[in-house]
Formats: C-alpha cells, structure tokens, sequence
C-alpha cells in the first residue's frame, strides 16, 4: 500500500491509498459478507413492483439481471481485487477520474446513504404502529412520540458505528437473516396455501411478452436500478474485511444466486395472491401475509412475527448504510479531500467518531425536518426521492473506471469486461432518465421531474464549490509549510 501524500504535493493528481488503513480492525469473514450483500440488495417492495407487471414479470427480472445485475456483480469483483482498500466505490473513481470525480462519487454516495438513513428511520414509528395495531394509531401522529423512537433507534445506531463491526455486524447479520426468514416464509407461501386448499393457482414463473407503454417501462426502469443495485456498498468496508481482495469476490459469488432467487420467486407469491391493479406497492409482503394468513388466530401470529423480521431488516438496513456513510468522510479525508477531523480514529475502537458523530447529527436533521413545517416536509422528501438518483450517478462513475479511467488502470482489465460494463452503464443511464417518471401517481409529473433534477444539480454544484475551496485551502496550507520549511 501505498504511503500518504506529502504535503507539497498536487492534490489534483494525488491517489494513493493512505497508510491509516492499516489501523482498523478487521472483523467481517465471508459469511458476514454475505449477509449484509443480501440486506444490502433485498427490498421488500420490489416483488410488488415487479408483480404489478403481470404475466412478464419472470422475463423482466431475467432481462434486468442480465442488464444490470451481472455487469454490477463483475465490476464489483474485479475493481476490488484490483483495489481492496477501504472506501471501495470512493477508492476505485478516485483511481480512474482523480480527485475531483473521487470527491462527486464519494459525495452522491454520501448523501445518498444519509437521506436513505432517515427515510428509514422517520417511518419507523408508522411501521412500529402497524405492527402493534390499532391501539397504537396514535403513535406517528405523535411528534413528540415519533421523535423519540426515532432518536432513540439513531443513539443505537451511532454507538454501533463508533464501537465498530465487532458490534454493529451482528446487526447487520440479524438484519441479513431476517430478510431471509421472510422470503422464504413469502416463497413457501403457496405451496402452504394450496396444501390446505385456500387456493387453487399458483403463478409461477410465467413467460409473458411484456406490455410496451410509458408505465411499464418506467417501472422496469426503477426496478432494473432501484431493486438490484447495493453489491458494491459492502467494499465500503474493505479495511474492516478480512482479506478483502478475495472475501468480497466469494460474497458476490454466494450471494448472487440466493438474491436473484428471492425476487424471482418472492414476485410469483404475490402474483399468486395479489391481482396486479391492487397490489400495495410500500408493503406487498405484509399484504401477501395477511391475505395469506388472516388477522386472527396462529395465522395473525404468524403474520405479525413476519412483520416483525421485517422491521429488523428495515433497522439492519439503516446500521449498514449509517456506518457506511461514517466511513466514506474517512477515507476522503485520507487524500486530504475533506478535512483531517474526519479521519481521526477512536483510540480504543478504530473508528471514525467525528465523522459518525457528523453523521449522527445530519440524519437528525433530516428527521426534524420530516417532522417540522410543509416546506421542511417537502425538502426531506425531495432529498429522499432524489437519493436514488444520487446513487444512481455512482454507478455510472463505476462502470465507466475500467472503460474511460486512467491508462494504467484500464489496462489492467480485459476486453470482456469493459464490454460487460458499458452494458451495466447503459442500463444504469436509462434508469437514471426513466427514474424522473413517476411509476405512482403524482400531482404534476413534470414538477417532479423538475424538482428531482433541481435537487442533484444543487447538491452537486455544493459538491464542487466545496471541492474548489478545499482545494484552495490546501495549496495555501501546502504553501506556507513550505515557506517555514525554506525560512
């Protein structure tokens, strides 16, 4: 690896992966790798959105895995064995496009990871409110309530990324198997009911010719990006990782197989059960559950306990991507992007407390800005629904590092696989163009649009401004240590 950085030289061409990485605690093996690729990438809306294609839904899930997902699952591979290093998708446009795409990357993956962090965390007291019943109606309409629950569940998470992996895997674990209870309860569900004659159909993998219209494509345009993208955020933590250049591979390997099945097969149980017009895009799964299993009786428990999995994966989710976005200020800092304090380490833990702590207190912000007047409501949801889009931009940087990065780190990679990238890029582009068309119903599509557009452009142009000034600083920094070195 190489060293840091001296201070005289340019930060416009510095790369080099900072030696600090050597100070973090390696904790996640292969199986943790695993789980959280799977808490990562599986959603429990997308079987509904996808189910809400009809009869082509397997055909569908088939062209966007093959779009998408598996030009993900080589690029991810690939660019972390050639860069292992901790800050993954930040490390490897850093390489390819120089300080300043490294910088944009890092930002939209940042602000991303952030607004998805407190959309979780803000419906949390809806979804704990579902979950008890009607006596608890009450809870979301409570601002003093809500905030507790959500302040609460983000102290959790906080102590979590400052105590480090050693602690906050196992809630991605939890989180990781949860999912997994519930897709294959979601799976098996079928079969149960046909056994004990509720129904007669089962959906099954149908192949249909897709319907051609304006709505179906902008669904499979959010479904190809929005359900499978997430292999990529676990190389976040490739200093916490024991032999990252292979155990991230292998996790994409094992994992893969198992996240495709999931969708596929989790799509045909709410096709079974849900005719297409009435399916609940938030919540199929929950849906599917009650219409399965009723609201009385060991199918209500069972039903509830279901539930509950989910709201473990939902808190999993928010553990991961928090500590994630704890961990990208770190690694920037280490080129000297972003300033010294956030890269300083817990002496006992070996972990970013600045930068948690900064985190911490964005995602509050968020939250009471969710909970606050109209026009604060309206900024957190056009944040939280141009999140995607700021990921979506990421990718496009991942994809085009082995195609348009620097000479010597293009040519560490085959034919083949730049061919497999520009198709992953293609269809990342068209997601990110489809994604301004709402699939659900909206007041005014082109203010959507408008809006969503206006919101990434803003963050970004932030994103550079700071860059510009960060830059200025350290050359004047640079400067005068050099003066006082020649005096």
């Amino acid at each position: 690896m190489s060293a840091l950085p001296s201070a005289s030289a340019d930060p416009q061409t510095q790369t080099a992966a900072p030696t600090e990485e050597h100070q973090l605690h390696r904790q996640l093996r292969v199986a943790d790798l695993v789980l959280a690729q799977i808490l990562c990438v599986v959603g429990s809306s997308w079987v509904g959105v996808a189910a809400g294609l009809g009869p082509s839904q397997t055909v569908m899930w088939i062209a966007a895995m093959l779009a998408f997902y598996l030009p993900m699952a080589a690029a991810v591979i690939w660019l972390n064995s050639a860069m292992p290093l901790e800050g993954g998708l930040y490390i490897w446009a850093h390489k390819a496009f120089g300080n300043l795409g490294g910088f944009l990357t890092a930002w939209n993956l940042w602000i991303y990871s952030i607004a998805v962090t407190a959309t979780i965390l803000y419906s949390t007291p809806t979804e704990i409110s579902y979950l008890i019943g009607p006596s608890a109606k009450w809870l979301p309409e409570s601002p003093a309530a809500s905030f507790a629950i959500v302040a609460g569940l983000l102290v959790v998470l906080t102590v979590a990324a400052i105590r480090g992996l050693e602690v906050g895997k196992w809630i991605h674990n939890i989180g990781g198997a949860a999912i997994l209870a519930v897709f294959a309860a979601l799976i098996f569900l079928p079969l149960w009911a046909i056994w004990r004659g509720h129904i007669t159909h089962y959906a099954g993998l149908t192949v249909a010719t897709p319907q051609v219209d304006l709505r179906s494509i902008a669904q499979f345009g959010q479904m190809l990006f929005g359900a499978l993208c997430g292999l990529e955020y676990i190389a976040i933590f490739a200093g916490e990782s024991k032999h990252p250049g292979r155990s991230i591979a292998q996790s994409v390997w094992i994992s893969s197989p198992v996240i495709c099945a999931m969708f596929i097969l989790g799509t045909c149980s709410v096709a079974t059960f849900v005719q297409p017009g009435h399916i609940d895009y938030i919540a199929p799964i929950p849906q599917v559950l009650r219409i399965a299993l009723g609201n009385t009786g060991i199918g209500n428990l069972l039903a509830i306990t279901a539930i509950l999995l989910l709201e473990l994966r939902l808190l999993g989710a928010a553990s991961y991507l928090f500590t994630g976005a704890t961990r990208l200020p770190m690694a920037v800092g280490w080129d000297t992007l972003v300033p010294a304090w956030f890269t300083r380490l817990s002496p006992r833990w070996k972990t970013p407390v600045n930068s948690t702590l900064c985190a911490t207190a964005l995602v509050l912000v968020l939250v009471v800005m969710a909970t606050s007047g109209v026009h604060a409501q309206e900024a957190f949801q056009l944040l939280t629904n141009a999140g995607l889009t700021h990921y979506e931009l990421t990718y496009l940087a991942m994809f085009a590092a082995p195609i348009a990065g620097v000479t010597a780190l293009r040519r560490q990679f085959s034919p083949w696989l730049k061919a497999v990238c520009v198709v992953g890029f293609l269809a990342t582009l068209f997601s990110l163009l489809i994604s301004i068309f709402p699939y659900v119903k909206v007041v005014n599509p082109a203010i959507y649009a408008g809006k969503i557009i206006a919101t990434v452009l803003v963050s970004n142009s932030a994103a550079i401004c700071f860059y510009l000034w960060r830059k200025r600083t350290w050359r004047r920094d640079a400067g005068m240590e050099l003066n006082t070195r020649l005096e």
